[in-house]
């Protein structure tokens, strides 16, 4: 059975991804928007993982591959579950915070992963700070970009399923029905 709602998801997580082919400012990616929107809009937790990885996998092998990419996944991986949180209620202030978060937790993330495996800094609690404080001029574009398509995303699809009942997520309209 054609599940529109499913396409339209899938189809808008592709093309969020396929962003990062075009040519962009360094971080000012699309990569924690459609983690988050994947866990924030698959009820299907498979779903909510595999199709945002997957297209980010598409977008790196198209890209080229790098060293230590499993960093970025388990960031990635952990900003999907952030957007589970927004399941039941996507507001702009939650989804604006969720944005927020899932920049911070890239950040946290990826650069231990720098530290860690590179030998650009010194493996003490003070070339680990020096790594973080290296990265905050990095920051800025991920936290712009972050905001820009979590909120294009999310956005876009409010104003679909507005436009389009079959957009609407029926088990959410029928249980906010009954309260």
């Amino acid at each position: 059975m054609h599940n529109p709602r499913l396409t339209t998801l899938v189809m808008l997580i592709a093309a969020a991804a396929a962003t990062r082919l075009i040519p962009h400012p360094p971080n000012l990616t699309s990569v924690t928007a459609l983690a988050l929107f994947g866990g924030a809009y698959f009820s299907n937790r498979w779903q909510a993982f595999l199709v945002p990885l997957i297209a980010l996998v598409v977008s790196d092998v198209m890209l080229g591959l790098y060293k230590h990419m499993e960093v970025q996944y388990l960031s990635f991986a952990l900003i999907v579950c952030i957007g589970f949180q927004l399941q039941q209620r996507r507001t702009a202030p939650r989804v604006a915070s969720a944005a927020l978060l899932g920049a911070l937790v890239f950040f946290v993330v990826t650069n231990l992963g720098v530290w860690a495996f590179d030998s650009l800094y010194p493996k003490t609690f003070t070339g680990l700070i020096a790594c973080y404080v290296a990265a905050i001029p990095f920051f800025r574009n991920t936290l712009l970009g972050d905001l820009i398509y979590t909120a294009t995303l999310f956005g876009g699809f409010r104003l679909l399923e507005s436009r389009f009942s079959a957009l609407r997520d029926q088990g959410l309209a029928i249980s906010s029905l009954s309260r």
